[in-house]
């Protein structure tokens, strides 16, 4: 668990989101999303595939020179908050572009999650000025009160009580478009600093409960995918989404926001949806 972060009792025994175990990794409660009380968060399983596609050796450079630029998740399945296997391979080599995918699996090797990701080689590039993905700049998350009211999801530990919740604007109980700022209480794999990729991606999924404008005992408006683009890494614990969610009567809704640090922007993630009544 950091060592800056204070939690309740319920998570003292939890210190991280995965624990590494013969191969693979047994996920723990922080893990739980708020629509089943048995699947995971899709938040941490992203993060978890982020980490093995940035971790994978690559071609010419290597990967301590290379960018994640865009990396989308496909969501075949409830991922179980249970033992999980995470892979990934070079399936696109080249000198400054290369493409990965990666692939989570339950213990018995049923795919859960699918990810295909770009990485691009880093320069330094100087460049004239340019305007930013956006204007918008949210006070930065010392300035904004902790806001961790979650929907009832009826469990007392999760991913809701796993991450650290400042609004700038809205709330996870307010219908409407939001921007919070998100950090991490826990590893999310025990013994290990996360990534700044994986600080991202474990708060990226968020978008559509951040900006949810459905009341949520009476609707589900669960993604089928993430795709997130970024132009640079975020710097510091907190990551911020600027989101917005709009559902359409033909059952299907887009989640669409602005991912900033405390720099400023760094990129984009988009959700499609499931849109049903209970």
């Amino acid at each position: 668990m950091d060592g800056n972060h204070e939690t309740a009792d319920p998570l003292a025994a939890k210190s991280a989101f995965y624990e590494p175990r013969r191969g693979g990794f047994v996920a723990s409660e922080l893990t739980r999303g708020p629509w089943d009380p048995d699947a995971q968060h899709a938040g941490p399983p992203a993060a978890l595939l982020g980490r093995e596609v940035e971790r994978l050796a690559g071609i010419g450079d290597g990967p301590a020179d290379r960018i994640v630029g865009r990396i989308t998740f496909e969501i075949l399945a409830p991922v179980p908050i249970a033992a999980v296997r995470a892979s990934a391979a070079v399936v696109r080599p080249g000198r400054r572009v290369d493409m990965v995918e990666a692939t989570l699996t339950d213990d018995s090797g049923e795919p859960l999650v699918r990810a295909r990701a770009w990485r691009l080689l880093r320069r330094r590039v100087e460049l004239p000025p340019t305007p930013p993905l956006s204007d918008r700049r949210p006070p930065p998350p010392e300035e904004v009160e902790t806001n961790d009211s979650f929907f009832p999801t009826g469990s007392e530990v999760g991913y809701h009580t796993a991450m650290e919740g400042r609004f700038v604007s809205g709330a996870f109980t307010e219908p409407g478009p939001g921007v919070a700022w998100m950090r991490m209480r826990h590893p999310l794999v025990a013994g290990e600093e996360p990534s700044p990729l994986q600080r991202v991606l474990v708060a990226a999924d968020s978008g559509n409960g951040i900006s949810g404008p459905l009341d949520f005992r009476r609707f589900v408006f669960v993604n089928v995918d993430l795709s997130v683009h970024l132009a640079r890494m975020p710097v510091g614990e907190w990551v911020c989404l600027d989101a917005v969610t709009a559902p359409e009567p033909t059952g299907i809704g887009l989640t669409g926001a602005v991912i900033l640090d405390e720099d400023g922007p760094i990129g984009l993630a988009a959700q499609t949806l499931l849109v049903a009544e209970r």
